[in-house]
């Protein structure tokens, strides 16, 4: 069990000797132990190269995510025999970070005092990063817009949302109840320029055989809304639990719908198909159902996506 605790955190790590840093044992020892196992799978797991650090054989790759589906489960099963009927014991939490401050602090602040048993730990990124943590095994269940996922994740709706665009309070179509892509076509756009948003939000507008006039794009959803609430332009942003029509400097900013709706979609639990969900991620994602599954419009909820 041991050594394959050892192999299943190898992929996480570019050289031997930081994976055997990290794990706090010597370099050769962990060598040895990878040797050691090679002789029993009766194939080479890894290259072990100085100048070009660690690199797994396709084999080994496929013997690091068995091993670390054997390691939980060992892990999970010394856990249910300590528990009884409460749930204790770690639980990571990944989240998209376009949306996580709407998100965050309501996981935060209930869950863990409704299972005051478990460690809740938080990651914060990107697509690619969230994806790429979840393949590692460095967290249990990630929350994400359900827009260009691949294959290979098992999924669970938590909540609604929809393309949205923000306006400072004196434009001229800020008084309209709703809005249309061509309204906006002539308008400068501060583009958040993060996937899949990005794509998405230009394939809306070519299928209507339009093309934004985009004035800025940045990286950050607070500096967008902070453009728009200094007038600079308007913005098309997912919509968000827990969230006021206020920039960060505190200017207001209209929030208007789209009609028709553009890029109806769904917040999503996912983790790999070939792993289990804890009975501590499970909870997790009953307990965001429950708090946030009841946002959006009903439509959009309802909508099959």
């Amino acid at each position: 069990m041991r050594q394959l605790e050892l192999f299943a955190a190898l992929p996480n790590f570019p050289t031997l000797s930081a994976a055997a840093a990290h794990l706090h044992i010597s370099e050769s020892a962990l060598s040895q132990a990878v040797t050691s196992l090679e002789r029993t799978v009766g194939a080479q797991l890894c290259v072990r190269r100085k100048a070009r650090g660690l690199t797994l054989t396709p084999t080994g790759q496929q013997f690091a995510r068995q091993a670390r589906r054997i390691v939980a489960d060992a892990q999970e099963l010394v856990l249910d025999a300590r528990r009884g009927t409460e749930l204790r014991g770690p639980v990571t939490l990944g989240c998209y970070a376009s949306f996580a401050t709407s998100v965050v602090p309501e996981l935060l602040e209930g869950f863990p005092k409704r299972h005051p048993g478990v460690q809740l730990e938080i990651m914060i990124g990107t697509n690619e990063e969230l994806l790429s943590a979840l393949d590692a095994g460095d967290l249990d269940v990630a929350l994400v817009y359900n827009v260009s996922l691949p294959a290979g994740y098992r999924r669970r709706r938590v909540y609604a949302t929809e393309l949205e665009v923000h306006l400072p309070p004196e434009h001229p179509l800020a008084t309209a109840e709703t809005l249309d892509l061509p309204d906006l076509a002539d308008e400068p756009y501060i583009q958040y320029d993060a996937s899949p948003g990005t794509r998405n939000v230009i394939d809306a507008f070519t299928a209507r055989g339009l093309e934004p006039r985009i004035e800025a794009r940045v990286s950050q959803l607070a500096l967008v809304e902070a453009l728009v609430g200094r007038g600079l332009g308007y913005g098309l942003l997912m919509s968000r639990p827990n969230t006021l029509p206020v920039s960060s400097e505190g200017r207001a900013v209209v929030i208007r719908p789209l009609d028709p709706p553009v890029t109806v979609s769904h917040v999503v639990g996912i983790w790999p198909a070939d792993m289990t969900l804890t009975s501590r991620a499970d909870a997790l994602l009953d307990f965001a159902v429950e708090k946030l599954g009841d946002y959006g419009r009903a439509d959009v909820r309802a909508a099959d996506v």
